[in-house]
């Protein structure tokens, strides 16, 4: 499977739990680590719990191999990662605080500054 075809699964596997605000952030080329990020929302922390779950296993039914979970305890914050595509399931507290879309956006161009 390559890496759109892995992001479609994940993206479809938070879809099919309900997962809110889905948004997929391509970062080649800014971050060494991954090629995308895939943000979502739920709404409880069980609702977070059964996101990341259902993603592990329906990307796992699709041949790809995760290298881990992290976050499950608190399930605020749970990130399933499988290298070329990580998956960022978060409450909206926690996603609203540490604002990964904003983090990860390209850069504005920069005008010319008049002083």
């Amino acid at each position: 499977m390559d890496v759109d075809q892995l992001k479609d699964v994940i993206v479809d596997a938070l879809e099919e739990r309900k997962g809110r605000d889905i948004v997929t952030l391509d970062v080649r080329g800014m971050s060494g680590v991954t090629d995308y990020m895939v943000v979502c929302s739920g709404t409880s922390s069980r609702h977070v719990k059964s996101l990341a779950d259902n993603v592990w296993i329906e990307a796992k039914k699709h041949g790809a191999t995760p290298l881990g979970m992290e976050g499950q305890r608190s399930s605020d914050w749970i990130l399933v990662d499988f290298g070329d595509v990580v998956a960022h399931v978060m409450l909206p507290e926690a996603r609203e605080f540490y604002d990964l879309e904003r983090l990860w956006q390209v850069p504005a161009q920069s005008d010319k500054h008049e002083n």
